[in-house]
């Protein structure tokens, strides 16, 4: 009876009928005094509860040449519609109302989602390596849009879908990729690519045209900045060179973030653009960038205890609502090596519920908080994924069997969310 009227308390979006905005036909974001708030269709307010990775096909293990999670959950249910019907049904049952990235398409509909793009992605940017494509091209225009038209224009009436992410994890500079600026690499592409002038004409602007001065920085002997298209050298830190840097990844940034907007706005004019979730608080170049072309930050997160400083300072920055769209735990009482993938590994499943419930409590009491994502659903193969990752993430482990403590504590979490986010705000 008690799980009767809590299910009560919400809509068929999963929005909490506590509160109401305005009802527009379609997910957005309202402001309500002095607490942000997602809005579903009927304008009831929705916490983004989400799962990424809720996929029949699970984590393809190269050294077995096949998905253990797959064929484990073909065996259990036959096939795929059986199994949409029991993942759809926990996930209610554990209060989550939202199947984040990189999940199964037979579960659009079921429940409201998220789509992620990949628009960098399916361009040459490379995750694994950092290796960043040149955006400045005309080419990467007409990639955006073709890109929209095929994964957006089919779902602009479409009112269970959130919104859309550009991306994931792109690099902004030095990160665990590549010790390199964006600068530097730009610098090393040939004398005839867009990039390659744009990142000449942003040295020439800060080093206002002064070829000597430049010698004198670069230790080279130009007679003109155009010498500069043909320079593939190092870069010295040098305070003008720093300059153009930041100035560099701001044309960078406006670049990718106005792309992208305009290319996903002119396919769907309905649906939410909720940013390109960051690996880390990006440079502020990148934050201030961002503002004006996202209606959502999203940022992905780790860490033991939710980062309340760094969601602070993004939020200062750019005066955009948040969604926290990874994060996760994982205990060696799973029997996983957890060797590789984010995060440090706790001890049993008992702390790995309690860090997961302090953690959510905690963005929760932050008014800009929108949701937050569960990496996830199942977890990763004890052999490793594509690129190694062998960790206990899931909510279910590689035979579909609940980890029951973490998913009665995220049932706690969650049919909370909403009288948690607006009484401590």
């Amino acid at each position: 009876m008690a799980a009767v009227k809590r299910l009560n308390y919400y809509d068929c979006y999963g929005g909490w009928r506590g509160l109401k905005g305005s009802e527009t036909g379609f997910f957005h974001v309202e402001e309500m005094d002095g607490v942000w708030w997602l809005v579903d269709p009927d304008g009831y307010v929705f916490i983004s509860k989400g799962v990424n990775h809720v996929d029949h096909r699970g984590d393809f293990c190269p050294a077995l040449g096949y998905s253990p999670y797959e064929r484990n959950v073909t065996a259990k249910y036959g096939d795929v519609e059986a199994w949409v019907e029991v993942t759809v049904k926990r996930l209610k049952e554990w209060g989550f109302n939202t199947v984040g990235s990189w999940s199964s398409p037979e579960l659009f509909g079921r429940m409201p989602y998220t789509l992620i793009l990949d628009i960098l992605a399916s361009f040459g940017f490379s995750w694994l390596t950092g290796k960043v494509p040149d955006i400045f091209s005309e080419e990467f225009e007409r990639h955006a849009r073709k890109r929209a038209i095929e994964f957006c224009s089919q779902r602009k009436k479409d009112p269970h879908l959130i919104g859309y992410f550009t991306d994931n994890e792109l690099r902004w500079g030095p990160d665990w990729r590549s010790p390199n600026h964006l600068l530097d690499d730009f610098m090393k592409l040939p004398a005839g690519s867009p990039g390659k002038r744009v990142a000449v004409d942003t040295v020439r602007e800060v080093f206002g045209d002064d070829v000597a001065l430049l010698d004198e920085v670069l230790g080279t002997g130009f007679d003109s900045f155009d010498r500069l298209l043909d320079y593939t050298g190092k870069l010295p830190d040098h305070p003008l060179i720093a300059e153009a840097r930041s100035r560099f990844l701001r044309r960078y940034a406006e670049r990718y973030f106005s792309v992208c907007h305009d290319a996903v706005k002119r396919a769907d004019p309905n649906h939410m653009i909720l940013g390109c979730r960051f690996a880390v608080a990006p440079p502020r170049e990148v934050l201030e960038t961002v503002k004006g072309y996202v209606d959502v930050v999203s940022i992905n997160n780790y860490s033991l205890t939710a980062p309340t400083g760094m969601l602070r300072h993004v939020y200062e920055v750019t005066g955009k609502p948040m969604i926290v769209t990874e994060f996760s735990f994982k205990a060696m009482d799973s029997g996983l090596p957890n060797t590789k993938g984010a995060g440090i590994p706790l001890k049993t499943q008992r702390e790995r519920a309690e860090y997961c419930k302090r953690y959510v409590d905690t963005l929760l009491a932050l008014p800009f908080i929108l949701g937050y994502h569960w990496f996830q659903y199942m977890d990763q193969p004890k052999e490793g994924r594509f690129d190694g990752e062998n960790s206990n993430f899931g909510l279910v482990k590689i035979d579909d069997e609940p980890y029951r403590l973490l998913v009665e504590t995220f049932k706690q979490i969650n049919f909370n969310a909403e009288k948690t986010h607006l009484s401590k705000t």
